[in-house]
């Protein structure tokens, strides 16, 4: 049976699962280099370097407002393929990692919530909701070999259910003040590129990526945050159902942005988000209400609500396990979902907007969680692993 599964792996999904473990490790590297960075005698300079003004934004603002659009662009790219030939286009087969991601990003914002209501933390909620993959696929690959494909492919598949579920809570919940004819020109030249697709099906990208600037460019103005834009676009790019990874524009600019998305873009926007100074407080911001939902969200929130939910689903018959797969694999997937990284750190800039001390404070119980998520996922999936074997 695992050897069958493993013949039915596409080539883009091995081709996304290699470069997202090695972009993990660097991803780490980054951080590491930040932390020291940032708390060394040049720490004020590396922190005002990325506050320098470029053409009207920092060089911040930038890398999260427009490098960001494309990782987004990515992640609508790698979403369209799970619906279309991935795990999510058999919809019994999508039926567990989506109670999975559920679980995920339900449990970790009620707990938040609970602990901040009616407080200034309140609008971290979303924080604790998402799941970084490069990092947990980054774990599951020094796992080796002994990792059924299947536990891949949930995490996975899970993991990009619970970035669609956190982009619609950032077009929600962190929009700024709303200007509609911007919003409305916006969805005009996606319906544009609706057209060049459904109707005309114009199979060049250059028009999609022009009017997918133009998009970015009207939704910055919009006050919806901008990279909502990189995964309207997805959307609007042609995808083929054939195997071929050359047969559709989809398939083509997904294979084109895997490299640099790993090796460049989330790199730099570690550099830029990282740099998170360690003062004599900063025992006080972990054990705030704040810094206390954040962690608790992703340690404990997230594998309660993920094996919750799914435990839900099966024994209702909505779903159920595949055959290589035991609760222990679920829990680990669970705990790996407590690495929040790059999108919890993204959700904490849009929440706490202007709040130095909240953003270095939320970040600093991100990356701790994280760091306990990853450690804690790799030693118990590695038991359960050798139990199993």
């Amino acid at each position: 049976m695992v050897a069958a599964l493993q013949k039915t792996i596409s080539k883009t999904f091995q081709a996304f699962f290699e470069s997202e473990k090695s972009g993990g490790i660097l991803l780490i590297l980054c951080t590491a280099v930040s932390l020291l960075l940032a708390n060394s005698l040049i720490g004020v300079y590396y922190i005002g370097f990325w506050q320098t003004r470029v053409a009207g934004l920092s060089v911040e603002q930038w890398i999260n407002d427009a490098l960001m659009a494309i990782f987004f662009l990515l992640i609508g790219l790698e979403l369209e393929r799970e619906l279309y030939v991935g795990e999510l286009s058999n919809f019994r087969n999508a039926l567990l990692p989506i109670f999975a991601a559920l679980g995920g990003v339900i449990m970790p914002a009620l707990i938040h919530y609970s602990l901040n209501a009616g407080k200034a933390t309140e609008a971290g909620f979303g924080i604790p909701m998402a799941t970084d993959i490069a990092f947990a696929l980054g774990v599951l690959a020094l796992l080796g070999s002994r990792v059924p494909w299947s536990l891949k492919v949930l995490v996975v598949a899970f993991a990009v259910i619970d970035d669609l579920c956190a982009i619609i809570v950032i077009a929600v919940f962190y929009t700024a003040e709303l200007s509609m004819a911007y919003l409305l020109a916006a969805l005009a030249v996606w319906g544009v590129l609706l057209c060049f697709n459904r109707l005309l099906r114009v199979m060049s990208l250059l028009p999609y990526l022009i009017g997918g600037a133009l998009m970015w460019a009207l939704m910055l103005k919009s006050g919806v945050h901008a990279t909502i834009a990189g995964v309207m676009l997805a959307f609007a790019i042609p995808f083929s159902h054939q195997d071929d990874d050359t047969a559709s524009p989809s398939h083509r600019l997904e294979h084109i942005l895997h490299k640099p998305v790993a090796f460049i873009i989330l790199p730099v926007f570690a550099l830029a988000n990282t740099g998170v100074v360690i003062g004599a407080d900063w025992m006080q911001s972990l054990t705030s209400a704040n810094g206390l939902g954040i962690a608790v969200g992703l340690l404990l929130g997230k594998p309660v609500g993920v094996v919750l939910l799914c435990l839900i689903a099966v024994a209702t018959g909505l779903c159920r396990l595949p055959e290589d797969l035991g609760w222990r694999h679920v829990l680990g997937a669970g705990i790996l979902g407590g690495i929040g990284f790059t999108m919890s750190i993204f959700i904490t800039n849009l929440a706490f907007a202007g709040d130095a001390a909240a953003i270095n404070a939320s970040k600093m119980a991100i990356l701790l969680a994280s760091l306990v998520a990853g450690t804690a996922g790799f030693l118990w999936l590695k038991w359960v692993c050798r139990q199993t074997a």
